[in-house]
């Protein structure tokens, strides 16, 4: 991931929700050419993080499992925020919702989804601070 993806403001992250994680696969990969490494869901499902050459793009995921069960298949965008807690309360106060409260990925960082005032979702992240960026804070 570049730096700038984790400024606050930023689309960092997309990932696919889909019934059919094998035909996602075959579609994206012959489309743009991405290619795939596995490794598994905060759930324990399987993941798919696409790459196009030696850039990572975004992953995939089956839908069963990780999502509710009310979730249409879609793309799902992740902004990066300072803080995903401070951020989800901001949600609130503005009229918005907080369909998943923070959580936890283990070795990324914290992620919550929320609903605007229209209905529409996506995902709030605070990642990981790496240990450069943490030389780089305030004492």
């Amino acid at each position: 991931m570049r730096n700038s993806s984790k400024t606050h403001g930023v689309f960092s992250w997309n990932e696919l929700i889909t019934t059919d994680l094998e035909s996602a696969k075959e579609f994206y990969g012959t489309l743009l050419g991405w290619t795939f490494t596995e490794t598994q869901t905060i759930y324990g499902h399987t993941y798919l993080v696409a790459h196009k050459d030696d850039i990572v793009v975004g992953g995939m995921m089956l839908k069963g499992g990780n999502v509710p069960a009310h979730i249409t298949p879609c793309w799902d965008p992740y902004i990066s925020v300072e803080d995903v807690e401070i951020s989800a309360r901001q949600v609130k106060d503005l009229g918005g919702k907080v369909v998943l409260p923070p959580t936890e990925i283990p070795g990324i960082g914290r992620f919550c989804v929320i609903m605007d005032a229209q209905g529409v979702s996506l995902n709030l992240i605070s990642y990981v601070k790496d240990d450069n960026e943490k030389r780089k804070e305030p004492v």
